[in-house]
């Protein structure tokens, strides 16, 4: 639990960071990395987070469509028994209940990508009420069972390194699993500032950073702690351990013989199945239709706006297959739980050139400008390239052999690939300032002087010294600033 809490906290840190931007200039992710990166050179980042956004979307719906065969099979327990070899091929990594739960899934989630993203609040409130009355329900009912916790809640660490090196190696295991709990939400902390930037007063802005900080250590560690406690208690009821919530909620519906037990055992298991499968549809939705809508969108903004590109990103779950991945490909899932090896200097640039190069001071105006002060040489910021290979060359030789489980490499290998996080941002930050200091950007610390895009409200506009628009100036509200045209010639 040390090692989730110090994770999690890492975690609210840097997201808060990454969002900071948002938050002060009402501009996300796609449209920071303009002036990091240049208007044309911020294709390399967003064409990661589109790739990333495609993939754990198609895993997302297959996670969630395992909880709506669950559902399913709780309303008809004849679900269970659909025969398979009349359904699908045989070399098919699934059964016909898990493909009938991913479709079903997948189809009542869509509707859910008209609601635009500044009125998720209602709809996010709702949902996460009902899955955390579930998740405690689900606890009380597990230890009320089982009368206490199973072994594996006791069970000490099954690694003995030898007396000598002992303090060293458990640290870096402790390094390694710090890095895998960053790793696992490294993709989610880039997506701060898409939807920080829709905070319209200072006061919103405090709500936004209390609330992050307080659900990604609070909440995150508080589900950890349940999840492993029901693990544990589950492992004493039924004598085997069932880590994932959609196997745990099967099994208690079935009786030793697997058959279906009564219909108030199949009524407890639908209603935790339909909070948990509602949230996993609520997060796919935020945290990687969204995001992948508004990534596809910065990329081909005449073409695509951010409903399309989220539409686009659902449809493209079906060519990732994740039947394929989750079932068969699990080398390439764990590459992908690492990718923090190639965002971490992502962050480290951005985080840098918005706090220490740019100094918090960024005029809006260049960002929609294709001979503006941040077009750079050609559209790109040639400094940013070699500083961001330069974040993650030394860690993706161990990325490399702990993949394919070369466990005779060389230990610095495996040391430098175990602070993975830690080193890209340290080494993109670090360099991408040095950089800078040798050769500096003309025209730095510029704004517009003027709310040119009227995407401030008064207050703000003052914060940020610039004279507001005379319609805003009487509105007192905001405009989203990523909805005014794209570029300009």
């Amino acid at each position: 639990m040390a090692v989730i809490l110090i994770g999690r906290t890492i975690i609210g840190l840097f997201s808060t960071l990454v969002a900071w931007c948002g938050l002060r200039w009402h501009i996300g992710f796609t449209i920071q990395n303009r002036f990091s990166w240049g208007m044309r050179g911020s294709y390399i980042p967003l064409l990661q987070r589109v790739l990333l956004n495609f993939i754990w979307n198609a895993i997302q719906c297959w996670t969630g469509g395992k909880l709506v065969a669950v559902c399913v099979t709780a309303v008809f327990p004849s679900f269970q028994n659909i025969n398979n070899t009349h359904k699908l091929p045989r070399n098919t990594p699934a059964t016909a209940t898990e493909m009938i739960g991913f479709f079903l899934f997948w189809f009542f989630s869509i509707p859910f990508l008209w609601i635009p993203p500044e009125r998720f609040r209602r709809p996010f409130l709702v949902t996460c009420v009902y899955c955390g009355v579930a998740m405690i329900c689900m606890l009380i009912w597990s230890l009320a069972v089982a009368k206490g916790v199973g072994p594996v809640f006791y069970t000490p660490a099954t690694v003995k390194p030898s007396p000598s090196s002992w303090t060293w190696n458990t640290a870096w295991i402790m390094l390694k699993c710090i890095n895998s709990t960053i790793g696992g939400n490294a993709a989610g902390m880039t997506n701060g500032s898409d939807f920080s930037r829709y905070a319209k007063s200072p006061r919103q802005a405090l709500r936004y950073i209390i609330g992050t900080v307080t659900c990604l250590i609070g909440v995150g560690t508080l589900v950890s702690l349940v999840g492993l406690v029901v693990t544990a208690a589950a492992q004493k009821i039924y004598g085997e351990i069932y880590w994932n919530p959609p196997d745990l909620l099967l099994r208690m519906m079935q009786n030793d013989d697997g058959s279906i037990t009564s219909s108030k055992a199949r009524a407890g298991v639908f209603f935790l199945a339909l909070g948990f499968s509602l949230t996993a549809g609520f997060e796919n939705i935020c945290g990687n239709a969204v995001a992948g809508g508004i990534d596809l969108a910065g990329i081909w903004p005449r073409y695509i706006n951010i409903r399309r590109g989220a539409i686009i990103t659902f449809f493209a779950a079906w060519i990732c297959q994740p039947w394929q991945l989750v079932n068969r490909a699990t080398t390439f899932v764990t590459v992908l739980s690492s990718f923090s090896v190639f965002l971490a200097p992502l962050m480290g640039i951005m985080t840098c050139d918005y706090f220490l190069i740019h100094k918090q001071k960024v005029k809006l105006s260049w960002l929609y400008e294709l001979r503006g002060g941040y077009f750079y040489h050609h559209g790109i910021n040639w400094r940013a390239l070699p500083v961001w290979i330069a974040g993650w060359a030394p860690t993706v030789g161990g990325l490399s052999v702990t993949v394919q489980k070369k466990l005779l490499s060389p230990k610095p290998l495996f040391h430098m690939y175990y602070i993975s996080f830690f080193l890209g941002f340290l080494i993109s930050f670090i360099l991408f300032y040095v950089v800078n200091l040798i050769f500096p950007l003309k025209n730095l610390n510029e704004t517009d002087g003027t709310d040119v895009f009227g995407a401030f409200t008064v207050d703000e506009a003052r914060l940020l010294r610039l004279s507001p628009l005379p319609s805003t100036e009487k509105a007192g509200s905001c405009l989203d600033i990523e909805q005014v045209p794209t570029v300009s010639k």
